[in-house]
């Protein structure tokens, strides 16, 4: 009797162990996402008008001088709530983007330690990192495109609406979503697909890879990059999200491009007319406001990743090298 009891007794307990894991592990995942999701949401809010800025320069390049000029006349012809035009479909792919996109990169990471043969993720160097993020941002690209097209649609409706076609101007993300599903089917929403992996997965490489860079190279001797402070964090951040733009700025105009067309172009020829027509600098036309955007939003994007993380070891009690 006292043997069965026993046993009971121990399988309470492993039951009741197993339990607490799951739910500890469960809440880190959504604490985690939801500390991602509110920097991504004030990184959109605060940036989102120098990203107008930048997809009008880029399908439009022809109609304005500069950034300050787009920015002037957007303000003019549509006042300030022009500058916001796509904020919700771009809070979509913001949020969904980046909880994708780290749930990913932690799984990859944790992969490329498996190759490597490597103890502990924090042991992974800069190159290695980057290579997580190269295959992270693969699964990202499902959730982005159908969101960052109808984004740029909105965003150029002004320039692309016909005299008499005012009515368009007003369309929202919704009425969009359904136009592009009825003339385009469910396909519609991945036009510009392809451009998107060739510019998320170089991109990341080079957004993971410049922040744990430069991480390393801002950590005091005799101490851990994990504890170089949150200034340290938020610039070498804001060094990966320069990094990124910098790398992949051309394919970035190519898709808004793409994405804003109606027609069947294709990627190669749409890069060849714009070279052809704009010569090969239209393809970085916008890059300054983006760059403006960038900084600031990636490091509070990151510190609050980091910051989340230390947290949730804190609170659930996890090792560090999970």
């Amino acid at each position: 009797m006292l043997r069965v009891i026993s046993f009971i007794g121990k399988v309470e307990e492993k039951t009741t162990t197993i339990l607490r894991i799951q739910v500890s592990n469960g809440y880190r995942f959504g604490k985690e996402n939801a500390k991602i999701n509110t920097g991504g949401t004030a990184c959109v809010l605060v940036g989102q008008p120098l990203d107008t800025v930048k997809v009008k320069m880029q399908t439009f390049p022809h109609l304005y001088k500069n950034g300050l000029d787009c920015f002037k006349q957007t303000v003019v012809k549509e006042k300030v709530r022009g500058l916001y035009v796509g904020t919700i479909p771009a809070l979509a792919a913001n949020i969904a983007k980046h909880s994708v996109l780290f749930c990913a990169y932690g799984v990859c990471q944790n992969a490329v330690k498996y190759f490597v043969k490597k103890e502990n993720i924090q042991d992974l160097n800069p190159l290695e990192n980057a290579g997580a993020g190269f295959f992270a941002a693969f699964f990202s690209t499902f959730s982005l495109c159908p969101t960052e097209l109808v984004k740029c649609r909105l965003q150029a409706m002004r320039e692309t609406s016909s005299a008499n076609a005012i009515s368009k101007q007003r369309i929202g993300p919704w009425m969009l979503a359904k136009e592009i599903f009825k003339n385009e089917g469910i396909l519609g929403f991945f036009r510009g697909f392809g451009v998107t992996i060739v510019r998320e997965m170089p991109g990341y490489f080079f957004f993971f890879g410049g922040y744990e860079l430069t991480r390393i190279l801002l950590t005091p001797e005799g101490m851990k990059k994990e504890n170089i402070g949150l200034l340290r964090t938020i610039f070498a951040g804001g060094v990966g999200g320069v990094s990124f733009w910098l790398a992949i700025f051309p394919a970035d105009a190519i898709k808004s491009i793409l994405q804003i067309s109606r027609g069947n172009d294709s990627t190669i020829g749409v890069t060849k007319e714009i070279i052809h027509k704009e010569g090969f600098r239209a393809l970085y036309k916008g890059l300054g406001p983006t760059l403006l955007r960038t900084f600031p939003a990636c490091g509070a994007l990151f510190a609050a990743y980091e910051y989340s993380k230390d947290f949730l070891h804190f609170v659930t009690g996890c090792p560090k090298n999970l």
